[in-house]
């Protein structure tokens, strides 16, 4: 009879430190030029498809922008986008927007472009029938289990969302049953912060978790 292993423990210190990770886990914008250590992207790329899938159909397609040329598209693509969103603001929101840095893709030596395979056969459909975007939730998952890793090895990650998916999904050149999921920065950061840099400027702030509560 084959014995399983003890399940591990989580102790109390573990969990405080699993709340700190959470707690300062933030969306990086400005790197370091410096290059990742051979072999740690695909190493957050292993922890990222530990994530749950629905039906385990383990939907997610990782694509890395290493080309010159992709990535110099992929930037235009942001600058032109960014310029489109500018204008939708007006005035001194307008002023405040440009102001803000929202993306490091010059600067990060690793570019990652997530998808979504809403067609693979794995998992035979379970779990999609009503909500075939829970190929797409299953995707997050696995990037949120990548980035909380990633905080923890001192690696930073930035997700650019100013862009046009069509024209990302042509750029890298993925079968069109690939849903564009999100494109990222990844490297050193230039410092650490536990307050997220939209809230340093003053666009935004965190609100009390109460809010979102709703009983019925």
């Amino acid at each position: 009879m084959n014995q399983k292993p003890d399940a591990p423990n989580f102790d109390s210190t573990f969990r405080a430190g699993l709340l700190e990770l959470l707690a300062w886990r933030r969306d990086v914008r400005r790197f370091r030029s410096e290059p990742l250590p051979p072999g740690m992207v695909e190493r957050l790329i292993e922890v990222a498809c530990l994530a749950p899938s629905v039906g385990l159909s383990q939907p997610w397609r990782f694509v890395l922008v290493e080309d010159v040329g992709r990535r110099e598209a992929a930037i235009a693509n942001f600058e032109s986008c960014n310029a489109d969103a500018l204008a939708d603001y007006d005035g001194g929101l307008a002023t405040r927007y440009a102001r803000l840095k929202l993306a490091g893709l010059r600067e990060a030596p690793c570019h990652l472009a997530v998808f979504a395979d809403r067609s693979t056969t794995v998992g035979h459909g379970l779990g999609r029938r009503t909500m075939p975007e829970m190929a797409d939730y299953s995707v997050v998952t696995a990037i949120f289990s990548m980035w909380l890793v990633a905080r923890a090895e001192g690696v930073g990650m930035g997700w650019v969302s100013i862009l046009d998916p069509v024209v990302i999904a042509r750029i890298l050149d993925v079968p069109k049953d690939w849903r564009f999921i999100g494109y990222f920065c990844i490297g050193y950061p230039m410092d650490d912060e536990d307050i997220p840099e939209l809230e340093r400027a003053g666009w935004e702030h965190r609100r009390s978790p109460q809010e979102f509560v709703f009983c019925r």
